[in-house]
């Protein structure tokens, strides 16, 4: 007589294995069939202390358990209703493996939340042969007792970015902690509410703590760390700055094409990525079309040298030698008599004091920006996601130190 037995495979405290069925004919599958062991007592489900008497029996159950091999595995428990004297009331006895709303047991649940850290819900869900939806709401439930709350320890300097979540302007803010590169906090929106909502889960030390924030020029974030955080020096970031010089200039450089003869509407054709990437990035005969398009307009040859001379603004630490070079390149660009110029000219003026601060704290969103392409990559496995807090917690999962 064989001796082999699976009980050690299912040690499943106050459960004994009653029945085991192999089924072959819609698929390998086993079914178990687990009844209570009479040698304990039941523990309530609710609050956890022993029974005082059982209620009811002959409740029964189908939980998904790991397969075996090849198998699926099916657990039948039969469990029992009891009367807690600690709640006052009928609870549904305990079961030691799995939750009692639940439909799959604590250590598949498990399986299926380490799967999802490295492949989609869709891939796990097929490989499981579980619903998509089942396979999102366990890694979801792991996920907000690991990053629900926020990690506020040790919170000095913060990048604060948006990224597009789907098309149509729907827009997610970032935070992230400057020095340890995790994401802090993420929520809906682009507005005043989505940092207060963020400044609502720190303490006012904690408040207090922050020394710097780097961010674009946008208003909406730059009034909110003002009222939350007034001591905190406001740096904006250099790709930003540059980034909306380029925009001008692309402005500029379509009117030119409007008003030019046909000769030169051929030079300027094209042009538009010569004058907005940098020296070391042309390829080919790109530095030679260049030079034809400079050497044909003065105004876009101007701005061009303004473009790589705004880069200077944040090579210094010199708050000092920051301000006359500022001072020097309003001057300049104030000499091109375009209106997209000369607006950009008032908003660095309005601005100039989050760039001179880069002079004592340069820092820039660019971990962010770079933490951002990661994010994307998050967004595209999961072919996007309709439900945003999920997909919050899914990018602090992948950040986390």
């Amino acid at each position: 007589m064989s001796r082999l037995s699976i009980a050690q495979y299912f040690p499943f405290m106050r459960m004994k294995i009653d029945k085991q069925t192999v089924h072959n004919e819609t698929g390998p599958s086993v079914l178990i069939r687990i009844v209570p062991d009479q040698r304990f007592r039941p523990l309530c489900h609710a609050c956890g202390s022993p029974a005082a008497t059982v209620h009811s029996q002959g409740h029964r159950r189908h939980l998904r358990d790991l397969n075996m091999a090849s198998h699926q595995v099916w657990l039948e428990v039969a469990y029992r209703k009891v009367w807690c004297s600690e709640c006052g009331g009928v609870r549904v006895e305990q079961l030691s493996f799995a939750d009692a709303a639940k439909r799959v047991t604590h250590r598949l649940a498990r399986y299926v939340y380490d799967l999802c850290k490295v492949m989609t819900v869709q891939d796990v869900a097929k490989h499981l042969e579980l619903d998509p939806k089942t396979v999102k709401a366990i890694d979801k439930t792991f996920l907000e007792q690991e990053f629900a709350e926020m990690d506020t320890k040790g919170l000095r300097v913060l990048a604060i970015d948006e990224i597009a979540l789907r098309k149509g302007h729907n827009y997610m803010t970032v935070v992230m902690d400057y020095f340890t590169g995790r994401i802090v906090w993420m929520g809906d929106n682009r507005d005043k509410d989505t940092l207060d909502r963020f400044f609502a889960e720190l303490t006012d030390p904690q408040k207090q703590g922050i020394e710097a924030v780097a961010m674009d020029m946008w208003e909406p974030f730059i009034n909110r760390v003002r009222h939350h955080c007034p001591q905190a020096q406001i740096v904006f970031d250099f790709f930003h700055v540059v980034q909306a010089f380029g925009k001008v200039i692309d402005t500029v450089r379509r009117d030119e094409y409007r008003n030019a003869t046909d000769h030169e509407k051929k030079v300027l054709k094209g042009s538009r990525y010569l004058l907005l990437k940098n020296p070391e990035n042309l390829k080919d005969d790109q530095p030679h079309r260049l030079e034809e398009v400079l050497a044909l307009n003065e105004t876009l040859s101007v701005l061009y040298v303004l473009r790589g001379q705004l880069k200077m603004l944040y090579y210094y630490s010199d708050r000092r030698k920051v301000k006359q070079t500022l001072d020097d390149w309003c001057r300049m660009a104030e000499t091109i008599n375009h209106p997209d110029v000369q607006r950009f000219v008032k908003r660095l003026r309005f601005f100039e004091y989050g760039i001179l601060n880069h002079a004592d704290y340069p820092i820039s969103t660019s971990e962010l920006e770079g933490a951002n392409n990661k994010i994307k990559v998050i967004k595209r496995r999961a072919y996007g996601f309709h439900d945003s807090e999920y997909f919050a917690l899914k990018v602090k999962q992948a950040f986390a130190a």
